[in-house]
């Protein structure tokens, strides 16, 4: 039976990776509706090409241009939260690829609904990973990771029970600042910043990734997913990327997860569970890959993973606020505003200030989230 899918994000790297799938994969799947923030004219094109029957932008000055330029359009143009609810109601499969918070109201829409999330979103999970786990229970929605280490992870978990498990080892490509020398943090520029070895992401989550904060936000993504104490998760820095993650179980047996790295895949895998179909992605040579390294990652270098190891075991409101102010924080980097070296300092500071609270409901993380931003953009000024 054909599935409707519904793409929150979908100009971003993953829901265009998303849609390639998609496109490999006729009869399969029919999109539902697209959405994006401000991009407009790649909506526009996505829209002709799938045939989605609503559309809908964040940015409002986004939505009057696409009016004025896509008026041969027939899909319907919804305002943003009711694009995100009327996906929830009727598509089959939501997959949230926005990045941020901005994610959290399509995210928790599809899970009250009892849908398949397939879940690209990590700020869903670091901000109300307990909440979103509730209530996906309570509707009986699934909840599928798009991301390939959790991907990997949510795969080799099946090899056993979950009482097998003894421990998640989340692997890391440690990003373009591997080899460098921790005193010379303070001079790394915005492209040096942007330039990942492995992976072809938007800014924001490429910064993340050369901070290693992408790496706490799995830690925490992983503790919620799948129901592991901060610790029992480890991390290692795997420069490949070629085992996504793995899993080890009460008899010290590790399963992991290999391929080249293609978002394509476990956003495939997301969309056809249990199933597994012809995909797009090469197959991986692991005679011509050769050797495949990994090391423990360099906490001088990369303090803020310890961050997601501290969220993770604390809970409530704080992964909220480690979100906000990271996204503060990036913001100012890639405005030349705030030092790379200086992001951990100021996400540390904003942690530090931040009183718990219990994040029972969206409304406790979105004000737990303003709050953070408030506190980020003084600590910037100061």
């Amino acid at each position: 039976m054909t599935k409707n899918v519904a793409i929150l994000g979908s100009t971003g790297s993953i829901g265009k990776s998303a849609l390639d799938v998609i496109d490999k994969l006729p009869g399969d799947f029919n999109v539902w509706g697209l959405s994006a923030n401000s991009n407009f004219r790649d909506l526009a094109q996505q829209a002709r090409k799938f045939g989605a029957r609503f559309l809908s932008l964040a940015d409002a000055d986004a939505e009057w241009d696409f009016r004025k330029q896509a008026d041969d359009l027939s899909p319907k143009l919804l305002a943003h939260k009711d694009f995100e609810q009327r996906a929830a109601e009727e598509a089959d499969i939501i997959l949230v690829a926005v990045v941020g918070a901005a994610g959290l109201g399509g995210a928790f829409a599809a899970a009250r609904a009892g849908k398949r999330l397939a879940l690209a979103n990590k700020e869903s999970l670091v901000c109300g990973g307990r909440l979103l786990m509730d209530t996906a229970r309570e509707s009986g929605a699934e909840i599928l990771p798009v991301d390939s280490e959790h991907s990997a992870i949510f795969q080799a978990v099946h090899s056993g029970k979950p009482e097998e498990i003894s421990r998640i080892v989340i692997t890391a490509s440690g990003g373009p600042f591997l080899e460098r020398d921790v005193e010379a943090f303070d001079d790394i520029t915005v492209e040096e910043a942007l330039a990942h070895p492995t992976w072809s992401m938007g800014a924001k989550i490429t910064v993340d990734s050369a901070t290693m904060v992408n790496k706490a936000f799995e830690v925490i993504e992983a503790r919620w997913l799948f129901d592991m104490p901060a610790e029992q998760i480890a991390v290692l820095v795997h420069p490949e990327s070629v085992v996504h993650s793995l899993v080890e179980f009460a008899d010290r047996s590790m399963i992991a997860q290999l391929s080249v790295p293609d978002m394509r895949l476990p956003i495939q895998y997301a969309l056809t569970y249990p199933a597994r179909t012809a995909c797009g992605v090469d197959r991986l040579d692991l005679a011509a890959q050769g050797a495949l390294t990994f090391m423990e990652p360099d906490g001088a270098k990369f303090p803020c993973l310890a961050l997601g190891f501290e969220v993770a075991r604390e809970g409530g409101t704080t992964g909220a606020v480690f979100n906000a102010a990271n996204e503060v924080a990036v913001r100012a980097f890639l405005a030349g505003e705030l030092k790379f070296s200086k992001i951990y300092r100021l996400i540390r500071s904003v942690l530090d200030t931040h009183e718990k609270g219990a994040a029972d409901s969206i409304e406790e993380i979105l004000e737990a989230d303003r709050w953070a931003r408030r506190e980020a953009e003084q600590c910037l000024q100061r």
